[in-house]
């Protein structure tokens, strides 16, 4: 899926959690990566126009998730944008240099967007209805975060940290009777004090302008898209962390508060009562801001 994992855990064998890891794991990958070609998603996104998939129930359901985000946050996430993605250079086919012509990118965003396929959760099936494609970077880590914490705890590991791709969920304590503390990725170039949160039975999720990008002509653009734009943010959020019950919605919120325009993620956050730290870039400065849900839990 384009990145990596790691998982810390207290006692137990080893390497009876390692086989775990790599069970839960391929079995994400084979259903939700657009990396893979042979993937349950990959073959939907090829699939003919018109023509019903089966799926995986675990796709369906994040799926559905994706559905529902994508709903409440009024577009700002959307899971059928994975074309442009890749028009970008953000996707599988590999990085650009230099913007897509701009009649491309808007044949692209006219032909996403989730009315280009229909979603039978009931049925576990899902079509296109024009030539779209999923990408399911914005939750499919968190949910593979998830997936993974539940089946180590479900294996006797009470005890543990599972991160993917800097995603965390964090699960009873360390051997010193400690929480898993977990240090906020800083933004590079930033003169912030350091963020260092306690993942006790908490999912952390944390979207950057800085990990992906390009620069051409002297501007820089960053992997993040707004899905009702078709092209990549520039209003100046550099990096969101959510804090959540489960890292699936931690991290498709995050998604959602980067994509959104400072003032209105800022707002949106305090509204749904999101735990959530949003830094931006002003000039040569960066603001950080952190919405009431986090600062109370924070103390």
């Amino acid at each position: 899926m384009g990145t990596s994992w790691s998982a810390r855990i207290v006692g137990g064998d080893p390497q009876a959690a390692l086989a775990i890891a790599r069970q839960i794991l391929g079995k994400v990958i084979a259903e939700m990566s657009h990396w893979e070609p042979d993937s349950a998603l990959s073959r939907l996104n090829r699939a003919p126009i018109g023509s019903w998939q089966r799926l995986p129930p675990a796709l369906v359901a994040v799926l559905a998730s994706a559905w529902q985000v994508a709903e409440a946050s009024g577009g700002a996430f959307d899971p059928a944008i994975g074309a442009l993605v890749d028009l970008w250079g953000f996707g599988p086919s590999g990085p650009r240099t230099a913007p897509p012509p701009g009649e491309t990118i808007e044949a692209t965003h006219a032909a996403a967007g989730l009315d280009a396929f229909e979603f039978d959760p009931l049925l576990l099936r899902a079509r296109r209805l024009r030539d779209a494609r999923l990408d399911l970077s914005g939750i499919a880590k968190g949910y593979a975060v998830d997936a993974l914490a539940d089946a180590l705890h479900a294996a006797g590991h009470a005890d543990l940290l599972v991160e993917i791709g800097g995603e965390f969920v964090g699960c009873g304590l360390r051997p010193d009777g400690q929480p898993w503390w977990v240090a906020v990725e800083p933004l590079p170039g930033a003169a912030l004090p350091p963020l260092r949160i306690a993942a006790h039975d908490i999912a952390i999720a944390t979207s950057g302008d800085y990990r992906r990008s390009f620069t051409a002509d002297g501007r820089r653009y960053a992997h993040t898209l707004d899905p009702r734009t078709g092209h990549p943010i520039a209003h100046g959020t550099a990096s969101v962390t959510v804090l959540a019950a489960n890292c699936r919605h931690a991290d498709a919120w995050a998604t959602v508060l980067t994509v959104l325009p400072p003032e209105e993620a800022c707002a949106w956050a305090t509204a749904h009562s999101l735990a959530a730290r949003i830094v931006r870039r002003s000039g040569h400065s960066v603001e950080e801001w952190f919405s009431p849900a986090l600062r109370a839990m924070l103390g």
